[in-house]
């Protein structure tokens, strides 16, 4: 079966350059524009910026700590970052330069690439209900960091 798929958006006013370095440093910037809660850590276990970056995630959702390993890669380096999970979640950030360059569109997504058996679908239809508000939380963040570096 197709992929399944959420997204938020958010047009920041700042520069795509300063919005992606933060999205891309998960050793200091990307840290701070996690929600707490949901989010209770990330641990950068190898790199820290950017593709090649592993590290660990705990967020607790339902009373329950759940903990996942992540990989980066920079599919577009700039302009699209992806986190991959061990338990089959793709996670893309997306920065679009507007404004000849003093804004930008910032686009969080999520897939469940294998998206087969009841228990996947009621899993996806969950998560995507938790995290949206999330996102738009931390997209929220995200902005107010960007401007602060201007």
């Amino acid at each position: 079966m197709a992929a399944k798929k959420f997204s938020v958006s958010k047009k920041i006013n700042s520069s795509p350059d300063v919005v992606y370095s933060i999205i891309a440093d998960y050793n200091d910037a990307h840290p701070k524009i996690l929600p707490k809660p949901p989010f209770i850590s990330l641990k950068v276990e190898r790199g820290g910026i950017g593709a090649g970056t592993e590290m660990s995630v705990q967020i607790k959702m339902f009373s329950k700590v759940q903990t996942y390993r992540t990989v980066v890669t920079e599919p577009a380096p700039g302009k699209t970052l992806v986190e991959t999970t061990d338990t089959g979640y793709i996670t893309t950030f997306s920065v679009q330069s507007e404004n000849n360059g003093n804004s930008c569109l910032v686009t969080f997504s999520t897939e469940l690439a294998h998206y087969s058996g009841l228990m996947k679908k009621f899993e996806f239809w969950v998560i995507s209900k938790l995290l949206q508000p999330v996102y738009k939380i931390e997209l929220e963040i995200l902005a107010s960091e960007a401007v602060k570096q201007i």
